[in-house]
Formats: structure tokens, C-alpha cells, sequence
């Protein structure tokens, strides 16, 4: 699995069972080779005609690495692949791909996808990978519940107050995907309770539509940041890399900057998201921030071979306790598997470079390799 010769200690540090402090669920049910191929792609359209999407690094990665998971020869064809991932089922698959990532705890973003998909829950996810698994609660889909449900914008307000406590309460930290509906160069101040309610009226106009009023998104974050405080809970930003309709250079995190500074009196945890192709921007607002923290997460598995580079990259200023490893995984099991394996591997040629240089000692290496792969994450998200 490791890619380079490592003392025994940092192997065992890096082969260690990781905290994946960012995951989604996986699908439940079997899947055609079309579906398959979808949901292996960020931007989630189908290849152009002639191609496939198992010619990108992840598509390689899967038949590489995942093969030999589900009994196959290494760089399986896409054909035989799918059709041993057919004849084992999609409980299988999950379980061996989820079990073999080696993770002891799944953070789960349970907020469904843009198609309502049929994924695993939590609890699931924990099931199929012999791990405990705890909720990440997504923000704006608890407005979405809320506002399908409110008559007035005072009761809007107020049961989306309630709503956010109540679902604190059974999570280990929230998650905004504000970046995604509004971009992160948002105005970070509070807004006035007078601008709520006006953008609170709006909003009901006509609340099935997706929520990309700035106002409502600003009073929705600080909404949960307020919650997030009371109950010690870290709020995570996705950024960067990661589905389809962003405006890429809108998600670059050195973009909350301020935000962050507004934040940090109040003690309450800031963790960015994937990050890349801005990895270096989250890496400099780590250093500078002490409540900030940074994943490349399903980054890693998309780079493939390369994601040594982007690890290398990030080890160059952000500070090791304030890494760590979330997979992303998200659809189906390969992203989980791929993951972790990526990690591990990217980390593991890192952490090597630096052995040969005598730049760090086989201590600080395996250290490291402790504090990003789980103990950073139990610290933050106190497990």
C-alpha cells in the first residue's frame, strides 16, 4: 500500500485507523455502468461520446486499487470491474471498500444530494466499515426544511434558531456550503435584524428554491456559528475542489480572511474544506489563525499519482496539528476507499522526503502521520 520504504514506526503510524472527519453516505443499490460513471465524475455529466470517465486519474485509481478489494487482477477493464461489482451487490461492495479504508470513525454530512439519492445513513456507513460514525449537520438544508414549512417570517426566524440547537445537539459539528451558493467573498458582518426579515419574506416567497439570498445565508452561517459556540462544535466551509455550477475563484478560502478574524474571539473551530486548487491560501490562514483548520479531502484520489504534490504542498506551512484527513467520500464506496489509500500513500512518499534529507526523525514523522490521520480530528471534534 505504501509507495516508499518507511521505518516501522511511521508505517504504523500511516497503516493506523483513521478519523474521516468529512464523508458523505454511499449508495445503497446496484448500479448500472452509466449511473457508475456519473457519480465517479465531480461535474456529474456523462463522457463525451467515445470516452469514458474511467480515462481521469480517480477511473485509473479504481481499477488499480480497488480491483484486487472486490477479487480482481489489478487494472481490471472497466467492463469486468462493473460486472464483479454487479455480481457482489452493493452490500458487499460497501462493506469491503468502506471496511477497507481502515477507518475507525466516519463524520457524515447526511444531507441529501441534488437527486434525493438512496444512500447509506450515519449509522450505515459506521455498520458497513466496522467503524463509529456521528453526524455532521449541513446548515442549509435545515433551512430548506424550515422554510417549506413557515407561514411568517418571524416564525421562519425562529424555528430555524430552534432547529439548528436541536440538530447541534446529536452532531459533532456543522457544515456550509455557502461558498458553493454565494461564493466566500461574502460580507462577513452579522446583518441587521431588519435586513433578516426583509430577505426572511423574500425568502418565503418562495422557499423551494434553493437558498442563494446573501443576507439569509449570512444570518443562516452566524446562526450557526452562535450555536456552534454554545455547544463547543466546529463549523466546516467547504472551499475549492468539489462538484459541478461553482464559480471556481469565488471558493478560494484565503477568502475568509476576515471572516476568520471576526471568528476567533469567539473560540469556535474553522475548518476548510477540500481546498484545492487553493491549498496554499487555507494552508496560510492555518498558520495565521489559531481556530483554523484545513483537509484537501477527495482531492487526493482525483490527483492519483500526484497527490504527493499537494500533500508536500500543504505540509509546507500549515501546521501539522492543524491537518486533517476527511476523505469526501461521497455516491459510492470507491470514493471512501480511494481516499484513504491516497492519503496514506501521499503522506507516506511526504514524510519520506523529509527522512531522506534528515529534515525530521522517524519520531517526528510518525507523529505527524498521528496527528493528521486521527488525533487532530478527536481533539477538534472531541471524540
Amino acid at each position: 500500500m505504501l509507495p516508499v520504504d518507511l521505518p516501522s514506526t511511521v508505517r504504523d503510524a500511516l497503516l493506523a485507523p483513521l478519523v474521516d472527519h468529512h464523508c458523505h453516505g454511499v449508495r445503497r443499490d446496484d448500479l448500472s455502468r452509466a449511473r457508475f460513471e456519473l457519480l465517479i465524475n465531480e461535474g456529474g455529466s456523462p463522457a463525451p461520446p467515445g470516452t469514458t470517465h474511467f480515462d481521469t486519474p480517480f477511473g485509473a485509481a479504481v481499477r488499480r486499487w480497488c480491483a484486487p478489494v472486490l477479487d480482481l487482477e489489478p487494472h481490471a477493464p472497466p467492463a469486468v470491474y462493473l460486472s464483479r461489482r454487479e455480481e457482489l451487490g452493493a452490500a458487499e461492495v460497501n462493506r469491503r471498500l468502506l471496511a477497507g479504508a481502515g477507518v475507525v470513525a466516519f463524520l457524515v454530512d447526511t444531507a441529501p444530494g441534488a437527486e434525493d439519492m438512496e444512500v447509506l445513513t450515519a449509522t450505515e456507513m459506521g455498520r458497513h466499515g466496522g467503524a463509529a460514525a456521528d453526524e455532521l449537520v449541513r446548515i442549509e438544508q435545515i433551512e430548506r426544511d424550515v422554510a417549506e414549512t413557515a407561514q411568517l417570517a418571524v416564525d421562519y426566524l425562529d424555528a430555524l434558531g430552534e432547529e439548528l440547537a436541536a440538530r447541534a445537539a446529536r452532531a459533532v459539528g456543522l457544515k456550509t456550503v455557502i461558498g458553493a451558493l454565494c461564493g466566500l467573498d461574502f460580507d462577513p458582518a452579522r446583518p441587521s435584524r431588519g435586513s433578516v426579515i426583509a430577505a426572511a419574506n423574500r425568502r418565503l416567497s418562495d422557499p423551494k428554491r434553493p437558498l442563494t439570498d446573501e443576507v439569509m445565508l449570512r444570518h443562516l452561517l452566524w446562526s450557526a456559528v452562535d450555536v456552534a459556540r454554545e455547544r463547543g462544535l466546529p463549523v466546516q466551509f467547504h472551499t475549492g475542489f468539489g462538484g459541478s455550477g461553482l464559480d471556481l475563484h469565488r471558493t478560494d478560502p484565503g477568502r475568509l480572511g476576515e471572516f476568520a478574524g471576526m471568528l476567533q474571539p469567539l473560540g469556535v473551530p474553522l475548518i476548510l474544506l477540500h481546498c484545492y486548487p487553493y491549498h496554499r491560501q487555507a494552508a496560510y490562514l492555518a498558520g495565521v489563525y489559531p481556530h483554523v483548520y484545513v483537509d484537501v479531502g477527495l482531492t487526493l484520489p482525483h490527483t492519483a499519482a500526484a497527490s504527493a504534490r499537494v500533500v508536500d504542498e500543504l505540509l509546507e506551512l500549515a501546521p501539522f496539528h492543524k491537518q486533517l484527513f476527511g476523505s469526501g467520500c461521497h455516491s459510492v464506496a470507491e470514493t471512501g476507499y480511494l481516499g484513504a489509500l491516497s492519503f496514506r500513500r501521499a503522506l507516506g512518499a511526504s514524510l519520506a522526503s523529509r527522512l531522506a534529507s534528515g529534515e525530521w526523525s522517524p519520531a517526528d514523522a510518525a507523529r505527524v502521520a498521528h496527528m493528521i490521520g486521527s488525533g487532530n480530528a478527536r481533539r477538534v471534534y472531541r471524540l
